[in-house]
């Protein structure tokens, strides 16, 4: 047992030297991540849940919160907002029940519509009568369990292992960010990823937050693919604890028959086990977006669901496939017709509304 209190993690230095050592700690946890919420997002307030272990002030567990507020999409309690990967730091079911309460009560204070839990590693400590649960998104991850030579081995031969050596015999060129510059030439590929994809892109504060927030500790990582001085993809890493994490992965069509995704993400592979990382995640993905299903399952890599929770348990099915809504298919034909200057400004007013 212990107690319930809510925390400053940007005062309180318990709070990230917790996240440090906890088994379900990712960079999400941190209290950078919410400064970068809150400094990016002004529709967005953390909140975080401890317990404290009353035998040395200790915190024993956690679980993040934000509220999100929108006149457009409601109010909501999410944890964590655009985190692919995160877990509520819980050893126990009964940690993770004192928590939900002090969470629901405060849900019931600031008025909100349903909370969100996402998961990676602590569904089996989340069993509540409460909460509904949605197994749609999936996530690949490859273990660093041999030298990547090794690993290469278990890639598939046409469309991986080819692709790398394609890259290669292109004499394309690896370069690691670490200029505002460079930033700007993540942005632009962005940019024409998100076009192709018919998709709204973040804002560019989000990302020079995250720069600016993460890169100097290296928690962040930034990497170009190059032919020739000219900038052909670009990936951006989360490194943290044992595990490191390709973000966001962006690149010019124009240039894919020299395979500069594939570059970088052997490039990126051979760097984390260079550095003693256990785990290369490939991020969350939509089983419906079939290509890079497949993609991330030639590199090799093992497959699991990704169980997102709900509070009332009736929103459990209405947001299972968030895809298939109007809205989405909306956004989506919009972003396809919009000219690029159009697109950053549809991407600003819609991350207004999501997380």
């Amino acid at each position: 047992m212990g107690t319930i209190a809510f925390i400053n993690p940007e005062e309180d230095t318990r709070w990230d030297h917790f996240v440090e050592n906890h088994p379900y700690g990712w960079i999400c946890h941190l209290s950078g991540w919410k400064q970068v919420l809150e400094k990016s997002f002004s529709h967005m307030k953390g909140y975080y849940p401890v317990l404290i272990d009353p035998t040395n002030s200790q915190i024993k567990a956690g679980m993040p919160v934000f509220a999100v507020k929108s006149w457009l999409t409601g109010k909501r309690l999410v944890s964590i907002p655009f985190a692919t990967l995160c877990d509520p730091l819980i050893e126990s079911g009964e940690e993770m029940h004192q928590l939900l309460d002090a969470v629901l009560n405060l849900f019931n204070k600031i008025g909100a519509n349903y909370l969100e839990i996402r998961t990676l590693s602590s569904s089996h400590l989340i069993q509540n009568d409460q909460m509904g649960s949605s197994l749609f998104y999936k996530h690949h991850y490859l273990f660093l369990d041999n030298e990547p030579e090794l690993l290469k081995k278990k890639f598939h031969r046409s469309c991986v292992r080819q692709r790398i050596s394609r890259a290669y015999e292109s004499k394309l060129t690896l370069k690691t960010g670490d200029h505002a510059s460079d930033l700007d030439t993540f942005y632009q590929l962005h940019i024409k990823t998100r076009k192709r994809l018919s998709l709204p892109p973040q804002p560019y504060a989000f990302f020079k937050s995250l720069w600016e927030t993460f890169s100097p500790s290296k928690k962040l990582s930034l990497l170009i693919a190059e032919k020739d001085g000219t900038a052909l993809a670009s990936l951006i890493l989360f490194k943290f604890r044992d595990r490191v994490s390709a973000e966001f992965a962006a690149s010019d069509e124009t240039y894919r028959d020299l395979s500069p995704n594939h570059f970088l993400f052997w490039e990126a592979i051979k760097s984390a086990y260079e550095g003693g990382y256990k785990i290369f995640d490939f991020g969350r993905t939509s089983p419906d977006n079939k290509s890079l299903m497949d993609f991330k399952r030639h590199w090799g890599t093992t497959l699991i669901d990704l169980p997102h929770y709900y509070y009332p348990k009736s929103k459990a099915e209405l947001f299972s496939n968030q895809e298939e809504s109007l809205s989405y298919k909306l956004v989506k034909k919009l972003c396809e017709k919009a000219p690029d200057f159009a697109l950053k400004q549809i991407g600003n007013l819609c991350y207004k509304h999501l997380g």
